[in-house]
């Protein structure tokens, strides 16, 4: 993002100077490096030579949330154990042994690593039209306090990064989605919009006939053991026709 400076259309005199929009085309990997203190563009895009419907071409791109700490200087002796710590994003041709941005033997011996990320960036090959991998380095500082007792929040106490599409399709894809919701003008007895308010116009399962249910006519009860035998059955028939009424009417 740039400030260019433009005259005023209603006053020629006067001029103003307003944000512009500048795309750059990184080549190397020594470009798509991004140390700790460097600036970092506010937009970075991993993008394909095809274009969507709207001229623009289809990309990735990464939304880093929240960076790292300030790292350790590269002065010192073990940093090379972290070197991967120095950039905030770093973008490399893909290579099979190059796998991991560190190693759990690093630690063995801080002054010598096992792996040294910083390599994978020394020999600057070129990023353009090759596979890619990003090594993104995100975290935040928490500084304990008082309010974090018993438990610390999670809101505001978070990290990360974001792999979002980016003029990858020609319009919101969500929208051909069969669950998706739609809202319109028009009142709510609409049927157009609203299917919950003509149900007897919208089935999803098939039209059952009425249901009846005469209860134990034409039974004698002879004792009064029996009539109470007769009394709980009922009673749990009774219920069991009910929930599954219930069921059918909420699937509907």
């Amino acid at each position: 993002m740039v400030y260019k400076e433009v005259p005023l259309p209603w006053m020629p005199s006067e001029k103003a100077k307003i944000p512009q929009l500048v795309e750059q085309q990184i080549k190397t990997e020594k470009e798509a490096a991004m140390l700790h203190s460097a600036k970092t563009p506010r937009y970075l895009h991993i993008a394909r030579n095809q274009t969507n419907q709207w001229g623009h071409h289809r990309s990735y791109r990464l939304q880093v949330v929240s960076f790292a700490g300030d790292h350790l200087p590269e002065s010192e002796s073990v940093e090379k154990s972290i070197s991967w710590a120095r950039y905030k994003v770093a973008l490399t041709k893909h290579k099979d042994e190059e796998q991991t941005s560190s190693s759990l033997y690093n630690q063995n011996y801080m002054w010598s690593p096992f792996v040294d990320f910083s390599k994978y960036i020394d020999d600057n090959e070129m990023i353009v039209n090759e596979d890619l991998v990003a090594w993104v380095t995100t975290g935040f500082l928490h500084i304990p306090h008082a309010e974090d007792i018993p438990n610390t929040v999670t809101v505001g106490n978070g990290g990360g990064v974001i792999l979002r599409l980016h003029n990858y399709f020609n319009e919101d894809p969500s929208i051909n989605s069969p669950d998706g919701v739609y809202f319109g003008p028009g009142p709510e007895s609409d049927c157009e919009y609203n299917k919950m308010a003509c149900l007897e116009k919208d089935h999803c399962s098939s039209t059952l006939e009425p249901f009846t249910y005469h209860g134990f006519e034409g039974v004698t009860v002879r004792r009064s053991v029996d009539s109470s035998f007769v009394l709980c059955v009922c009673l749990c028939a009774c219920v069991a026709v009910t929930c599954v009424t219930g069921q059918l009417m909420i699937a509907d």
